[in-house]
């Protein structure tokens, strides 16, 4: 397997940041109640993360290890800071819905995090591609938490889409069952706890069935040593 398998295959399943890190729970928890708001903030932790790496990893022979982290987070803060002005410019319904949770990008442990473990110690193809495959696996989480909580919470699917997409993307919310009232265990952040504990326990099941049809490895014959006693 090649290093760059290795780095999707640790960022989308192995060491997924939301399944088995458990990194940035706080708006991955927070935020799911709709698919919609999951995209959007999945794709701005996306983008910060490639970029932070990036930039990182372009200045880390510069940077002294004393002040690494400080000069991390500035550089974190500036990126998020970026992207917030564009969600504010040509997105402003979803800047709304995310609310306070788009500015908490910086504090978002998953960031940093990379920055420090991988980025700060690879070239920038490398850390861009981590940033990449990082942000993913945050996203994908993000998406399939958000979609299970939307549709056991009010029965629809992509419900404000239009607030990401622009108004053509009204007629893209499914409907998939009526709901007189929305199920508010799955909307609140306890049903998130509960669906995430789901995903998790999941994932688990996954592994172990994929580590049960894997072939035993091989073990190796035992050797038999003769003694040799002088004989007079």
């Amino acid at each position: 397997m090649s290093n760059y398998h290795e780095i999707a295959w640790q960022g989308l399943w192995k060491n997924n940041p939301g399944l088995v890190q458990l990194l940035g729970l706080c708006p991955l928890l927070a935020v799911t109640a709709t698919l919609t708001n999951a995209i959007g903030l999945g794709l701005a932790t996306m983008l910060v993360l490639i970029g932070s790496n990036i930039l990182v990893s372009l200045v880390r022979d510069y940077v002294p290890k004393e002040i690494r982290i400080p000069v991390f987070v500035m550089i974190i803060a500036a990126l998020v800071t970026c992207v917030q002005l564009l969600i504010n410019a040509y997105a402003y319904g979803l800047y709304l819905s995310l609310g306070i949770f788009l500015p908490l990008i910086v504090t978002n442990c998953v960031i940093i995090g990379r920055a420090e473990a991988f980025a700060s110690r690879n070239t920038v193809a490398k850390a861009a591609f981590d940033g990449l495959m990082m942000g993913c696996g945050f996203t994908l989480v993000l998406m399939v938490l958000g979609a299970c909580r939307e549709i056991l919470g009010q029965g629809t699917l992509f419900d404000g889409a239009d607030l990401l997409l622009g108004d053509w993307a009204k007629g893209l919310t499914i409907h998939l069952w009526q709901v007189d009232t929305n199920f508010l265990l799955a909307m609140l952040p306890p049903g998130a706890f509960i669906a995430m504990g789901f995903l998790i326990a999941a994932k688990n099941v996954i592994d172990k069935k994929v580590a049960e049809q894997r072939p035993a490895p091989e073990t190796e014959q035992a050797v038999t040593r003769v003694r040799i006693t002088k004989v007079s």
